[in-house]
């Protein structure tokens, strides 16, 4: 099925936009869980996703990668974390992080329930329920892979910083400053996209050998 312009905004739109809200939330209500109220308090526990949208990482940015072509690209406004006041804060940080590409693999597994809805239903609403729900898929599978690269800010450099001795670890997390810009020029050089495709194409293969 090939879609215009118009039709792309509004089927990838949603989908985007819930990936990215609720990845955020989880890890407010990690952190939460946890022992740390910094997100509570500043009012980013919620799914209401104007609180987590960033006008050039949810919406500009991952518009031009999906017209573009490539890997899905794009952030919303990170949940405030203070990881000093969790309660064991080396240990919590590791499942504070891994919360919010958790969720993806959650809302992954969500839209496949959706495609299986669509199919009864009829076809003015099936058609494009499915599209959404295959977008839907595609862009939680791929954040989810995304954010769990060791690379120092996203998920999995936290994990990695969590499960590293302290020595290392410390030294691990002096990348931070630089993980953006390192991010950046992997994806403009298409290394990112090797890297990462045969991990989104393993998570692709357990879901359907899970749900297919």
């Amino acid at each position: 099925m090939e879609l215009s312009l118009i039709q792309k905004i509004v089927i990838y739109a949603p989908p985007i936009i819930f990936a990215i809200t609720v990845h955020e939330a989880a890890h407010g209500y990690a952190a939460k869980y946890f022992g740390d109220m910094t997100a509570y308090k500043a009012g980013r526990i919620t799914l209401n996703p104007l609180k987590h949208i960033d006008l050039f990482g949810t919406i500009l940015l991952p518009a031009m990668t999906i017209l573009l072509g490539g890997i899905l690209f794009g952030w919303a406004k990170p949940v405030p974390v203070d990881f000093s006041r969790l309660r064991n804060p080396k240990k919590d940080m590791l499942w504070v992080a891994a919360a919010g590409p958790a969720s993806n693999f959650l809302m992954a597994i969500f839209w496949v329930f959706v495609i299986k809805f669509a199919m009864g239903a009829p076809e003015a609403i099936s058609l494009p329920l499915v599209e959404m729900a295959k977008a839907g898929i595609s862009i939680n599978i791929v954040l989810m892979v995304l954010n769990l690269l060791p690379l120092p800010p996203l998920d999995g450099g936290r994990i990695a910083v969590s499960l590293l001795p302290m020595p290392y670890a410390i030294k691990f997390a002096q990348i931070e400053r630089f993980g953006f810009l390192i991010l950046i020029a992997l994806m403009f050089s298409g290394i990112l996209n090797k890297i990462l495709d045969p991990f989104i194409n393993a998570v692709y293969a357990l879901i359907i050998s899970l749900f297919g």
